[in-house]
């Protein structure tokens, strides 16, 4: 053999099992793509008891799980996110008698000790030598994605700048999507389309109210205004890519981080506040203090901020402290 040739290492195989929350899905589906894996995705509910008292019964069996198959070949390295699937972490770990590594995403309430490494965000407490902390969230939200949904949805490029994608929540812990709330930031949105003329690019998730979605369709004027129907290809990085302003509203973690790491500026669309904030208020005001968010009260400007790179920074990390795997 040539002294000259390398020896080409194998990237390692990776599974993502989630309990099929599409925004924790896409947290961990991000790290693995920075990581440069093709990752198999999988999603899994709990029989009970453990359904009830996951993720501190522990004792899991084959029987625990409900959905895909998670029997062996187990993969190099699983990525696991939301609190159901901290059980099959832990069941996966102990079937493969320790050789699938594991890492956890968002804060497991539990010892970060039953995972070989654990990520989270700087709002939340759990600490120790094994845990990332990033700014926000980490997501699938890269130069190359948003390229890719430039290629994919060229048409949004002929609507008039400034373009501005308004992505639409809906009811959560904390948050009601009241009728008030809307009619204020869509009379705010008429006002932008007619003295600032800008293009409004909307997308609304299934967590819209029906009367808030149906009224927002029914009010905006059509004009440079595209609203996606639901039933086509999903253009949101396509949105975030032609996007020159974002507004999110104040109930997604997610919507709000990738928004921020786009580097574009963000608007929050504060809803009616319903329950306890903790933790999401935490982050809202991080990414205020990042620079790259602000409270949206009818008006626009444009500003320039460092973008987010939560997803790089654990796949840094992953390397770092498991390098045998990389």
């Amino acid at each position: 053999m040539n002294k000259s040739t390398k020896t080409i290492k194998t990237l390692p195989s990776c599974w993502i099992i989630t309990e099929g929350i599409k925004g924790t899905e896409n947290q961990c589906v991000g790290i693995a793509e920075m990581l440069g894996l093709k990752p198999t995705v999988k999603t899994v509910t709990l029989q009970e008891p453990w359904k009830s008292l996951s993720p501190y019964l522990g004792l899991e069996r084959k029987s625990t799980f409900i959905g895909d198959d998670i029997s062996a070949p187990y993969p190099d390295i699983l990525i696991t996110g939301g609190r159901k699937a901290i059980a099959a972490s832990r069941y996966i770990k102990k079937q493969s008698n320790g050789a699938t590594k594991t890492l956890h995403v968002l804060d497991p309430r539990i010892s970060p000790k039953h995972f070989d490494l654990v990520t989270l965000p700087e709002h939340d407490k759990t600490r120790g030598g094994n845990v990332i902390v990033t700014k926000a969230t980490p997501n699938r939200i890269t130069v190359k994605t948003l390229q890719e949904g430039k290629k994919q949805f060229p048409l949004l490029g002929d609507l008039p700048s400034p373009r501005l994608a308004v992505l639409i929540g809906g009811n959560s812990k904390a948050y009601t999507f009241d009728m008030r709330t809307t009619k204020r930031f869509v009379n705010d949105l008429k006002t932008l389309q007619t003295d600032n003329k800008v293009s409004l690019m909307v997308t609304m998730s299934r967590r819209t109210p029906k009367e808030v979605a149906d009224y927002i369709r029914t009010s905006l004027d059509r004009k440079n205004t595209y609203i996606w129907d639901e039933t086509t290809p999903n253009p949101y990085f396509g949105f975030l890519a032609w996007a020159d302003i974002i507004l999110a509203t104040s109930d997604s973690t997610s919507m709000l981080s990738e928004s921020c790491t786009t580097g574009k500026p963000t608007y929050m669309i504060p809803l009616k506040e319903t329950g306890k904030l903790g933790r999401i208020k935490k982050l809202q005001n991080n990414l205020i203090d990042h620079g790259g968010m602000r409270i949206f009260e009818g008006k626009l400007e444009a500003w320039k901020y460092r973008p987010l790179n939560d997803s790089q920074l654990v796949a840094n990390e992953i390397k770092k402290q498991l390098p045998d795997l990389f």
